[in-house]
């Protein structure tokens, strides 16, 4: 990918006025709860947002400045990312969300010149969307991508590609998939345009997240043939190429939720200041500070950590285990942060009368995808004994 010019303080201070005010002016109220989980009027409004962000020259931070993005480093992009992430709608907005933020690295990384234009360029337009097909259900491929059961195999000048995908963030309207499947040579990506012969979508898997782009689908590939052209990268290099994609979209998960779990603590504090009972204000109460500061220190510890990641993804370093250990902590401290919200605020935290229990919902999940915490656990403890590494 072309390299990401120094934004100049002020630029940057900016530029993060600019972002809130469309955060709270243009995202925020177009929160309708009734969209979560419509992923037709979903995309009807994030497509108009997406034509705002654009005018107001905050759409897609992540992208170089001659692909139409901001341009930015990973350091820049965390103040960018959280405010971005305090609204439902923030992310897919800027067009910085997943699935099609890492489906644009891979595409940036490893697409030839014409996979650029037919997928990347309407991707960064905001024409069309994508989704990534990789988890199966059992026995398939799940937080252990080895086992693997998609299976493509050569057929003339093209592959035949058999399997099933499920849990697939992002497949509902999703113009292709990129699909990793098992071949000879080795687990291969390949790109399927989703009118393809042999690629359906069955349905759209119901989740307590309610605001994903194209909601979570399962989808079969029957006998589902494609050309040699539709291999991204090379073949045999399917996890490799996976990888690539993980530790980025680790980081900006973790920068986007963080704004997600500062929010709904911004809303309990509010509520915490008025609310009365028994003759003090909750906000007087030693239980409610203690949970107040607890959100404030772990939001404090999940923004440090954050950007430790970022400036080693800056100086071209190695971040698996720091990924990995960043992954695991910003993804249970949010949890923790919202979690409190909703308790400051009782009955009213979880009611959809205000969005901290939908807040809640959506980060739940994050212990899980990318990685699931106990498997992060796992390959830190191999890791630090096979290298000796000091604590």
């Amino acid at each position: 990918m072309s390299t990401h010019q120094t934004t100049s303080p002020s630029d940057m201070a900016s530029l993060r006025s600019r972002l809130q005010h469309f955060i709270e002016t243009e995202a925020i109220p177009r929160e309708d709860l009734s969209l979560a989980h419509d992923v037709e009027r979903l995309d009807i409004v994030i497509r108009e947002l997406q034509r705002k962000a654009r005018a107001a020259q905050l759409y897609a931070p992540q992208l170089p400045r001659e692909l139409g993005g901001l341009g930015l480093n990973w350091q820049e992009r965390a103040p960018v990312l959280e405010e971005a992430g305090r609204s439902f709608l923030g992310p897919g907005a800027l067009n910085c969300a997943p699935p099609d933020q890492p489906n644009m690295i891979n595409l940036l990384r490893s697409g030839t010149e014409d996979q650029q234009r037919r997928y990347l360029m309407p991707l960064i337009e905001g024409h069309i969307r994508s989704c990534f097909a990789m988890t199966e259900p059992a026995p398939g491929a799940g937080s252990d991508p080895s086992m693997l059961k998609t299976r493509a195999v050569r057929r003339g000048q093209g592959w035949r590609i058999n399997g099933h995908k499920w849990f697939i963030s992002g497949a509902i309207g999703a113009a292709f998939a990129i699909v990793l499947a098992q071949t000879d040579e080795g687990a291969t990506l390949f790109i399927v345009d989703a009118d393809r012969p042999g690629y359906e979508v069955l349905r759209n898997i119901g989740s307590m997240d309610g605001f994903q782009i194209g909601g979570h689908g399962e989808i079969r590939l029957i006998d589902c043939d494609v050309e040699k052209s539709a291999v991204l990268g090379e073949v045999g290099k399917g996890f490799s190429y996976a990888q690539e994609r993980l530790e980025p979209a680790r980081l900006s998960h973790c920068m986007r939720f963080i704004g997600r779990a500062s929010r709904a603590m911004e809303i309990a504090q509010q509520y915490a200041m008025q609310r009365s009972s028994f003759g003090q204000k909750l906000s007087d109460l030693q239980q409610v500070q203690a949970m107040v500061a607890d959100s404030h220190i772990d939001l404090h510890a999940c923004r440090l950590m954050s950007l430790n990641c970022a400036a080693k993804m800056d100086a071209g370093e190695s971040v698996k285990h720091d990924s990995a250990m960043t992954k695991i902590f910003v993804s249970e401290a949010v949890n923790r942060v919202a979690d409190r919200a909703v308790q400051m605020m009782g009955a009213l935290g979880i009611s959809d009368d205000t969005p901290v229990s939908m807040i809640f919902r959506e980060l739940r999940p994050f212990r899980i995808y990318d990685g699931a915490s106990e498997l992060h656990r796992s390959t830190i403890a191999r890791r630090v004994f096979r290298d000796g590494l000091r604590p």
